[in-house]
């Protein structure tokens, strides 16, 4: 294993998640799931500000002209900047007591793929979605925890994993239809001895896939074959998701969590629910924006 990450703000976020870096205002947005926050942090002076919503976010993604479009608990929106919810794309279909949206991204074409989680931990309820002008399409079902969704450098590969499974999936994905199919296993984690499995993900120019392994205390690099070529440390316990910022776009930077971990626990590892950077030598690509007009 080799160097790893560090602090870059002790955010103190119970279930930090999908950071998302904005080329255009060169600043990080990240959420707080549970405390139904939107976060935007500007590494030049270190000034977090925090938008709240009326429900919890599980992810967002840029909007073209502006705002956000967001996965909450009742379905997909569209936010405004300010925070506002200007208007919901779709109802989440699910039974939405024990159902909320969690990982999610915009394709390259400006659909948004996003999926939800099964709160029973066991029904397998949860499904990864498609969102365009044609409305909620379902890509996968009969999932227990949605996550992981990132596309290869030219679109044609889908990543997604079931977090509670252990698993981590590619899917033959068509930009042009917003199709996923010919999934096949592309890494499988976990033992006895280490319970990391894969959370949130994002791929690198070079097409190598990142994930941050949630009760693993590290964040793995996958070459596109499915060998694994390097894991660095993370000073939490339970890192939940990876994305490249900076003007260079070589910085990884990492969320975590701090819900519901047992105190030994929190005290090993005081800074759960911080973000944290890695720089590395391949930078990472711009994010497409959703396009509502699609």
């Amino acid at each position: 294993m080799t160097a790893g990450f560090d602090l870059v703000l002790d955010a103190r976020t119970a279930l930090g998640e999908c950071p998302l870096w904005s080329v255009a205002e060169q600043v990080l947005y990240f959420v707080d799931i549970k405390q139904s926050r939107i976060h935007r942090f500007d590494p030049a002076d270190g000034l977090l500000r925090t938008l709240e919503l009326p429900e919890e976010v599980g992810c967002i993604g840029l909007a073209k002209g502006g705002g956000f479009v967001a996965g909450l608990r009742s379905g997909l929106w569209l936010i405004a900047s300010t925070g506002e919810l200007l208007r919901k794309l779709a109802d989440n279909p699910e039974d939405q007591s024990i159902s909320r949206f969690n990982d999610g991204m915009v394709d390259p074409a400006g659909r948004f793929v996003a999926g939800t989680v099964d709160e029973t931990r066991e029904r397998g309820i949860a499904s990864l979605y498609r969102y365009d002008g044609r409305g909620l399409e379902k890509l996968a079902g009969g999932l227990l925890t949605s996550n992981g969704v990132a596309f290869s450098p030219d679109g044609k590969r889908l990543y997604h994993s079931d977090t509670l499974r252990f698993s981590l999936y590619i899917y033959d994905y068509d930009v042009a239809t917003g199709t996923a199919d010919n999934r096949q296993l592309f890494a499988k984690f976990g033992s006895e001895i280490d319970k990391g499995r894969p959370d949130g993900g994002a791929v690198d120019a070079e097409g190598c896939y990142w994930t941050a392994l949630f009760e693993g205390g590290r964040v793995q690099r996958y070459a596109p074959d499915g060998t694994l070529m390097a894991e660095y440390p993370v000073p939490a316990k339970c890192p939940t998701m990876v994305t490249f910022g900076g003007p260079d776009l070589k910085t990884l930077y990492c969320t975590s969590a701090s819900i519901g971990r047992p105190a030994e626990e929190l005290s090993e590892y005081p800074l759960s629910g911080a973000l944290f950077a890695l720089r590395t030598d391949v930078p990472g690509l711009p994010k497409p924006l959703f396009n509502p007009d699609l």
